[in-house]
């Protein structure tokens, strides 16, 4: 059963091409929506793929080469434009804020919404978003500059009622609530009814990762150990294994293997450079060390 939903609206690196737009995807996760970086053409991305970002509070930028976050400028002034009134938090390093301000003070000056800037520290394991249903952990990548990865965990739900047996106890309304948050129920008899008689257990829970971009480093396993779905630098193919550790990005061979190694479920490859022409050749190279692996494609949801 699928309940989250990643929409890719850029897999490619650097320098855009006519099909791969520089990094960005929406991550739609327990009826939330979180951007993840923000490269040149998200918006028109967004209005391409015919998506609604009403739902869209929050930002995860994961660096600041501007692949990954120029345009942040153009999406805050066309929500503007849209009548948000929503306030729109961006979480990344702290230097962004101070790159932002003034521009936003130039070219957003009268923004019916605020715009908040939440830090994320450079070179450290933080969490960085945490609500009732979704906690987002940041953590460090190696790269030229300061990056982080991002894990989105969903949070387990409340159990689930069995009505038909709470029925037959004629068991109020009143107490659902309390019973599907795992308490026992007792008659007016005083016989108590144990909650796993009246309830199965929650929806089981999934989570994602977010790891470019970074040449090949075990530290991040730990923090992506056992994700259900994660999109890894993968913007060389095996020919280019020294251009990939000198500008610190990976292979498609590193990527899985970094998969394969945290023992996650499923692997998106993405950032691809433009050197790169045969994807079918890249798809192997993957699947031959993890077999669960795909190819981002710009435009394309998947569902997990």
């Amino acid at each position: 059963m699928t309940r989250h939903s990643l929409y890719i609206l850029g897999s490619g690196a650097a320098k855009p091409s006519l099909t791969r737009y520089p990094s960005s995807q929406l991550l739609d996760m327990r009826n939330r929506q979180f951007l993840i970086d923000c490269g040149e053409g998200c918006q028109i991305r967004i209005r391409q793929m015919h998506l609604s970002i009403s739902r869209m509070n929050h930002i995860f930028i994961s660096h600041l080469h501007g692949d990954h976050c120029f345009g942040l400028m153009g999406l805050i002034s066309t929500l503007g434009m849209d009548g948000r009134t929503q306030q729109l938090h961006i979480h990344a390093h702290e230097a962004l804020n101070r790159l932002m301000t003034p521009w936003l003070k130039f070219y957003c000056n009268e923004l019916p919404f605020k715009v908040v800037f939440e830090p994320v520290p450079a070179n450290e394991v933080a969490v960085v978003y945490d609500d009732d249903a979704v906690r987002v952990t940041a953590f460090p990548l190696q790269h030229r500059i300061a990056a982080s990865g991002f894990r989105f965990d969903e949070k387990p739900g409340m159990r689930h009622l069995l009505r038909d047996v709470c029925d037959a106890k004629e068991i109020p309304i009143a107490a659902f609530n309390r019973i599907k948050q795992g308490e026992d129920y007792t008659l007016p008899d005083g016989t108590v009814l144990p909650n796993n008689m009246l309830t199965t257990n929650p929806t089981t829970t999934r989570s994602y990762a977010y790891c470019t971009d970074t040449r090949y480093t075990e530290s991040i396993i730990p923090h992506i150990e056992g994700v259900d779905l994660m999109f890894h630098d993968s913007t060389y193919d095996d020919a280019n294994l020294l251009r990939a550790d000198k500008y610190f990005h990976s292979t498609a061979s590193q990527a899985a293997d970094i998969a394969a190694k945290a023992h996650a479920k499923r692997l998106i490859l993405g950032h691809f450079s433009n050197r790169i022409t045969d994807f079918e050749a890249l798809l192997a190279q993957a699947r031959s060390i993890f077999p669960n692996t795909d190819i981002a494609a710009d435009m394309t949801k998947v569902a997990f």
